[in-house]
């Protein structure tokens, strides 16, 4: 890349100028794919990668601003240091603001972007319960350097303690049984309390559900999950919600604020903390997001039509009551097996109306039982994490010491859902052999 003090003119129509054009909001899967068509300055269709850690300043001397003093709103036009921003991330976060609906700031992994939105909020509490171990982790951590304190999301009383300020942090669908929350409730808690509501949507990426229209404050994404969706990045997502991120004072900030001296909007301080912090998101990484995002709604919604035939399946044999599933399946968690999934107009079709997460879980009638079937399988490769194109199971204990070791967590990917379950079936017919049964 050239300096970035050269006049180079964008090859594409920006947001504005694309819904002029059609006199409307583009859909999900064009934006993904048009989005950041205004960032590009070269004809290439698809997108660079530049690997720049520095960029040039201004030859003239008369446009040198110091950093530190330089206007947050005109310093996104331009490059310094790819721990502050990058054009291959900045392109991909452009595309993620479109298709989240909200400003998009993007992290080194999932849990780099939970604890940058930790540290930001800088809470005193923060309800949580269940979910990926993972965030109680960086929590453990933040307790360990301020106090911060841990109270449980599902018991009422503890809910009632939290103070202005404090945190209520909802992870739905859940980390690994796929079970939905209910935002709403969460929402009207945060209104009584006083309190940040903030929501993990990663199981349940656009378009299966919109946290910001249930009154979430700050959204955060594993995007190492469906927007990499091919097993081969890391990456972690903050959205802010629009009508939330109004100014905030930061101690000790000087120079040309956006508005008011020593004032920066959330998206600004977060990015300003980030820079700090060290967890950017790498160049790679940034140019892979960029090309999976393009086919975000085609994959998703496959992975979620064929989670939602696996589950309905396995429920099924499981109610006949006899069979090898019945024999060796105790129980199948998923929100589409939840009783709300089944009623109209229920607080969970209202906010999952385009469909259910992709992952799921499935307790079998022993450890034992847990452990070997991952072996007996073909399609489904055993191994941690989820999202991908290609469908996992985990015997959930390898990687996660709290869930009950009867536990396999699945992940669907896009193959044929017939040839999913053909797969569940013949492995649990051969580990039924291999048992004697």
């Amino acid at each position: 890349m050239g300096s970035t003090t050269e006049k180079q003119t964008p090859r594409g129509a920006g947001p504005g100028d694309l819904e002029a054009a059609f006199g409307r909001q583009l859909s999900l899967a064009s934006r993904s794919v048009h989005a950041d068509d205004h960032t590009n300055t070269h004809p290439a269709v698809a997108p660079p990668m530049h690997v720049s850690t520095t960029f040039r300043y201004p030859r003239n001397p008369d446009e040198l601003v110091p950093w530190s003093e330089a206007d947050p709103d005109a310093f996104e036009q331009t490059y310094i240091y790819s721990r502050e921003k990058s054009p291959t991330v900045t392109r991909y976060e452009t595309i993620l603001t479109s298709v989240l609906g909200a400003p998009s700031i993007a992290y080194s992994s999932g849990l780099a972007a939970f604890h940058a939105m930790m540290v930001f909020l800088n809470p005193r509490r923060v309800a949580i319960a269940g979910g990926y171990h993972g965030c109680h982790g960086v929590l453990t951590i933040l307790n360990k350097l301020n106090g911060l304190e841990k109270v449980d999301l599902e018991d009422p009383a503890a809910l009632a303690t939290l103070q202005p300020g404090d945190v209520i942090h909802v992870e739905t669908p859940l980390n690994p049984t796929g079970e939905a929350r209910d935002l709403a409730y969460y929402r009207r808690k945060a209104d009584e309390l006083g309190c940040w509501l903030t929501v993990d949507a990663t199981f349940a990426p656009p378009p299966l559900m919109d946290p910001f229209a249930l009154g979430a404050d700050i959204v955060m994404h594993s995007g190492t999950k469906y927007f990499g969706g091919h097993s081969d990045m890391l990456s972690g997502v903050l959205a802010v919600h629009p009508a939330k991120a109004g100014l905030r004072t930061v101690p000790g900030r000087k120079g040309a604020g956006a508005g008011e001296e020593g004032k920066l909007t959330w998206v600004q301080q977060l990015r300003e903390e980030r820079l700090l912090l060290g967890n950017v998101m790498g160049n790679f990484e940034g140019w892979l997001g960029v090309r999976s995002l393009r086919t975000l709604e085609l994959r998703v919604k496959r992975q979620s039509e064929n989670a939602e035939r696996l589950v309905a399946w396995l429920a099924g044999e499981k109610a006949k009551g006899e069979g090898v599933v019945a024999e060796l399946v105790h129980k199948i968690q998923h929100s589409s097996l939840q009783p709300e999934a089944k009623e109209e107009g229920s607080w969970l079709r209202k906010q999952m109306p385009n469909g259910h997460g992709p992952v799921f879980a499935l307790w079998l009638e022993s450890e034992q039982v847990a452990r070997r079937l991952p072996s007996k399988l073909r399609l489904f490769h055993h191994a941690t994490s989820l999202g991908g194109v290609e469908s996992l199971v985990e015997w959930r204990a390898m990687s996660d010491a709290s869930v009950d070791r009867r536990l396999i967590r699945v992940s669907v990917g896009v193959e044929g859902w017939e040839d999913l379950k053909d797969d569940l079936l013949q492995g649990l017919v051969a580990l039924k052999e291999e048992l004697g049964r």
